[in-house]
């Protein structure tokens, strides 16, 4: 199963810091989420990409998780003209992880 089939994520963006909300669309699968989508996995999800572990918050009451994720000061939305820096294609990356 792609992640995307039972989440949709929200994502921000400020100078290196990438946040990525993930939600369930169904109160029951946040379980699942929550067991599968870890920080250690997300790390190696944007290996490469990334300056520091992820960190993970949950969000029970909600239905969601929060990661957040440090990438390369260079590589921030405000030193890149790229539109690849932007959270949001973090965000649609993330969806389409196997779980």
């Amino acid at each position: 199963m792609i992640l995307r089939e039972i989440a949709h994520a929200r994502t921000g963006d400020k100078g290196s810091l990438v946040t990525i909300s993930l939600i369930a669309y169904r109160r029951e699968d946040y379980a699942l989420l929550e067991e599968r989508i870890t920080a250690e996995r997300v790390s190696e999800h944007f290996a490469g990409l990334l300056v520091a572990p992820v960190q993970r918050y949950s969000l029970p009451s909600l239905g969601a998780l929060n990661f957040v994720l440090q990438r390369p000061l260079a590589q921030s939305v405000t030193r890149s003209l790229a539109l690849d820096a932007h959270g949001k294609c973090l965000g649609s990356a993330l969806l389409a992880m196997q779980i």
